[in-house]
């Protein structure tokens, strides 16, 4: 059976630059931090089951662990996978990224969220020094990733977003793997202005499938992960060219730990988790997950699709869009963005010529902070509680 080691050459630093070489008392479950003792204690195991952050009993056995999922549209769910499935994965990356001994990998999240626990254990497991930096402010972050000479850099949009403001450059990154949601084209451009030796990857997955597709982010998601086969259905099951995603690969999770039933649903070694998409030459597009899905004058519209249409205007750092109840229209939709509220004018100018008057945000609010669960996304449930309120 396939398990985590600790690389003998893996070493994990944290935001003090104390470093762990192994060797903590193992622990079933355990805080995310500090990052390093966190990750230590569940690796001293030896395949023992472990789980990072979260609550309730552990569920999961020997050769096995729980991560949490993101928990967008509500608390984050203790899932069940394998060592083996995550193994699979570090093989393709060592050598896709050159992540191996010596090499200096970054993580910005906390270990609670899946993306943050996968780039630590995978640099544990590839004998990598694993900078664990989810303590520090942004700015501290950037300038840690400047002087620690970080090569790989495992991160959301959101925690970049807050690295790029700091204005350090950043000439030792080779790649910039990011997950968790879309990187929008600015952000892309200031992290290529200040990491010009970075080749940047943006991963399309969920904590119950791992690893997707992975591409330049660029008008689609990319291309599937090496392993990974693709299929679409449509509404009858019939395999098309736009549809709900269905997932079949080695880095799949085994369930859901607790009474929650979860969203992910099987169909004969099939994995979906809800999101639908489009095949296109460039590769697979998302449209957004059919929870999120809303109806808007008879027209069936994803909120993802607008967000990131929205999120690349100018002045706007972070934006979501929510619904709201309407007598006539049956939903309406409100924007929410964080960012220049002088250019409010132009943002409701443009949402409704690429939109058309029913679709465009019936309102826009601004706000000064912006609410973010552990793994680095937008917390929608505390938004549009707040959406309730200001309206």
């Amino acid at each position: 059976m396939q398990v985590f080691r600790w690389h003998e050459a893996a070493a994990l630093i944290g935001a003090d630059g104390a470093e762990m070489r192994g060797g903590a008392e193992y622990a079933p479950i355990v805080a995310d931090r500090p990052g390093p003792v966190a990750l230590a204690r569940a690796l001293a195991g030896n395949g023992q089951a472990f789980r990072i952050g979260g609550a309730g009993p552990l569920e999961a056995g020997f050769g096995a662990f729980e991560a949490l999922t993101g928990g967008s549209l509500g608390v984050p769910r203790p899932i069940v996978r394998t060592h083996a499935s995550w193994i699979a994965s570090f093989a393709v990356n060592a050598g896709l990224f050159g992540i191996g001994p010596g090499v200096a990998v970054a993580v910005l999240g906390r270990l609670s969220h899946s993306l943050a626990l996968y780039g630590a254990v995978e640099g544990v497991c590839l004998g990598a020094r694993v900078h664990l930096l989810d303590t520090m402010r942004a700015d501290r972050q950037a300038q840690a990733l400047a002087v620690r000479g970080a090569e790989v850099l495992y991160a959301t949009p959101s925690q970049l977003f807050g690295v790029v403001a700091a204005d350090v450059r950043l000439p030792a990154l080779r790649h910039v793997l990011v997950g968790g949601a879309a990187l929008d084209a600015g952000l892309r451009a200031r992290l290529a202005d200040l990491a010009p030796n970075a080749a940047v990857q943006v991963f399309y997955g969920a904590a119950e499938t791992s690893f997707i597709a992975m591409g330049r982010g660029v008008g689609s998601v990319g291309h599937p992960y090496p392993g990974v086969l693709l299929r679409l259905t449509d509404s009858a099951g019939q395999e098309a060219d736009e549809g709900e995603i269905w997932v079949k690969s080695p880095y799949l999770f085994r369930g859901y730990a607790g009474a929650d039933a979860g969203a992910a649903r099987w169909d004969q070694g099939w994995l979906s988790v809800g999101e639908v998409g489009r095949m296109t030459p460039s590769g697979l597009q998302l449209r957004g997950r059919s929870g999120r899905m809303v109806t808007v004058a008879d027209r069936n519209v994803f909120p993802e699709e607008i967000e990131a249409f929205l999120q690349a205007l100018p002045g706007v750092a972070r934006v979501a869009v929510v619904p709201r109840p309407d007598p006539v229209r049956g939903q309406v939709l409100v924007a929410v963005v964080m960012g220049d509220r002088g250019v409010e004018a132009s943002f409701r100018a443009a949402a409704r010529a690429e939109l058309g008057p029913m679709v465009a945000p019936r309102a826009v609010i601004w706000v000064d902070a912006w609410p973010e669960l552990p793994s680095g996304k937008t917390d929608l449930r505390t938004l549009m509680a707040g959406v309730a309120r200001w309206l």
